[in-house]
């Protein structure tokens, strides 16, 4: 049985995580408002955190260079979907939605998961996850207000779909890593895959690559470029990824994943508080509906599957998207 102080810190950690993920829409708008295009902000966030998180990811494989080098292709495949994908559609959406409704959007790529094994492997929902499908569905018909006076734009609500499918994907192939490759060292390579190959198409004129570097608006504040900078990969980045790591490893791998949902929460509030969003009431109770949906997958997939739940089992990061 784990003492009591030692679940208090897991779980404080796994909060931080969540709290700190859900910066990341809000520091993107400041830099996407000041001229960035939501593909550099991208390549500036991971390729930094990516360079941080080198020195812990090398160390951590150390002596065992074998399952590297077995996990490179779904690494690859991981970087350009869970990580390029989603976040640049993550950002795209923020220029046109509510921080809070992005994301929302975000998140429906867990019921995507479901959609995509029973279809592809026949994996054939239960009912407490069609339950789930269905409550996120008639979220969404909320989150988008269809029958509201407000209107969302549509732009917006593709590049939201967008990211669920990158979210999607990040999920299908984190379950598809060998158990040995650590986390961090996971983290790390997939962020560095996907920074090169944003910066080369960008590069090569096929993604707009867009950074002006003077002072921006920040929570109502004129400030450098440089502070969006900082919180998108030191906060929203390295300071979540490695919180949620250790968190999980402290916790187990069931509860961080249903603490880890409040990012969502978390995102709305910040993006409150710092740019005076705030959804309508539709669109909060759809969000709720949204969260509790994919809770219901969550504790049916993870009812129904073996997850290692000890302290040094293999963890379940927390999502980007979530990236956000």
């Amino acid at each position: 049985m784990r003492p009591r102080p030692a679940a208090g810190t897991g779980l404080g950690l796994v909060l931080l995580s969540a709290v700190t993920f859900a910066t990341s829409g809000t520091f993107a708008r400041s830099l996407i408002e000041a001229g960035w295009s939501a593909e550099a902000a991208v390549v500036a966030r991971v390729g930094i955190a990516a360079a941080v998180l080198a020195v812990p990811g090398v160390l951590a494989v150390r002596g065992r260079w074998g399952v590297l080098r077995r996990n490179l292709a779904p690494v690859g495949v991981f970087g350009l979907l869970g990580v390029a994908l989603a976040q640049a559609c993550f950002f795209n959406a923020v220029r046109y939605l509510p921080v809070g409704v992005a994301l929302l959007l975000e998140y429906l790529g867990i019921i995507l998961v479901v959609g995509w094994m029973w279809l592809v492997h026949g994996q054939r929902p239960r009912r407490l996850t069609v339950a789930g499908a269905v409550a996120a569905l008639a979220g969404l018909v909320g989150v988008l207000d269809v029958t509201g006076t407000g209107s969302l734009d549509p732009v917006g609500v593709l590049w939201g779909l967008g990211a669920a499918v990158g979210l999607a994907g990040y999920f299908v192939i984190a379950g598809r890593l060998d158990d040995g490759l650590p986390s961090v060292t996971m983290a790390s390579a997939g962020m560095a895959v996907a920074a090169a190959v944003l910066l080369l198409l960008g590069l090569a004129g096929v993604l707009p690559l867009r950074a002006t570097f003077g002072e921006v608006t920040f929570a109502g504040q004129r400030t450098s470029w440089l502070v969006p900078i900082a919180g998108l990969s030191l906060v929203a980045a390295v300071v979540a990824y490695l919180a949620g790591i250790a968190g999980t490893r402290i916790l187990g791998a069931r509860l961080s994943s249903f603490v880890g949902l409040t990012e969502v929460m978390f995102a709305v509030l910040i993006a409150w508080l710092v740019l005076g969003e705030l959804p309508t009431v539709a669109q909060l109770f759809g969000g709720a509906l949204i969260v509790a949906g994919v809770a219901l997958v969550r504790l049916d997939e993870l009812r129904g599957s073996p997850v290692d739940d000890r302290p040094g089992g293999r963890p379940v990061e927390p999502a980007l998207a979530a990236e956000g």
